[in-house]
């Protein structure tokens, strides 16, 4: 999942973000209201994690303008104002769960888990399971098969080949690649992105007839039948 903390409390997002990475999720930080809403506005987030209490824009009034402006991803409300009066508002203005401070991690990590869910069972949404020849992958219960036979990935691993396989047939640069699977916005100048291609091509290609994931000169990478054009 790619999954937006909008927490103004830099200690507690921090732990956040944290934690839903070691999770084998993505997570990015948006520490105000305004920033928060740029980035969900324009983010393709499977569920937003918000904060009522916001400096700039209020939890509550960003839930308001998001929905306003058709912007349907799943939202949590995080507060410690956990009254029944207050849950109902936090609902009303277009929340999808509201979970009320203090909270186990596990508890919110199965909430957002739920809404996730939901949203991927919902008309016109992104498939839960990529299959590309004789390979598949299941995003929700994160198993991966080529030929019926299961491949265990590392966190990154599945994160790495669940971007080309959502991509597949299409040319994947090191910079989309470093955004969408690292959460870098810039390059550290270093070969983690081709060890990690290497480690999963071992692991998705060796002792298979067809190799299914390409290197492209001079381009990046992608998942194809087919290795017209490739650098082997």
């Amino acid at each position: 999942m790619r999954i937006l903390i909008i927490e103004d409390d830099r200690e507690a997002a921090s732990y956040l973000v944290k934690a839903f990475r070691e999770a084998g999720h993505v997570a990015d930080h948006a520490a105000d209201g305004l920033d928060g809403y740029a980035m969900a506005e324009a983010g393709d987030y499977d569920v937003l994690v918000v904060d009522r209490m916001l400096p700039k824009l209020d939890g509550l009034s960003l839930i308001r303008s998001l929905r306003e402006q058709k912007v349907e991803t799943p939202v949590l409300i995080l507060s410690a104002l956990g009254q029944v009066d207050d849950r109902v508002k936090g609902l009303r203005a277009g929340g999808d769960d509201y979970l009320p401070k203090p909270y186990a991690f596990s508890e919110l990590l199965a909430r957002v888990e739920v809404l996730s869910r939901r949203r991927a069972s919902a008309p016109h949404a992104e498939p839960t399971i990529y299959r590309i020849a004789d390979l598949e992958l299941d995003r929700l219960s994160h198993r991966v098969t080529r030929s019926g036979q299961e491949i265990v990935l590392q966190p990154r691993e599945f994160r790495l080949l669940e971007y080309l396989m959502k991509n597949a047939n299409q040319v994947v640069t090191r910079t989309m690649l470093l955004e969408h699977v690292w959460d870098y916005h810039f390059d550290p100048q270093t070969n983690v992105i081709d060890v990690h291609v290497s480690r999963l091509r071992a692991k998705i290609d060796k002792g298979f007839d067809k190799p299914l994931i390409h290197t492209i000169r001079g381009a990046g990478y992608t998942v194809r039948v087919g290795a017209e054009g490739d650098e082997e």
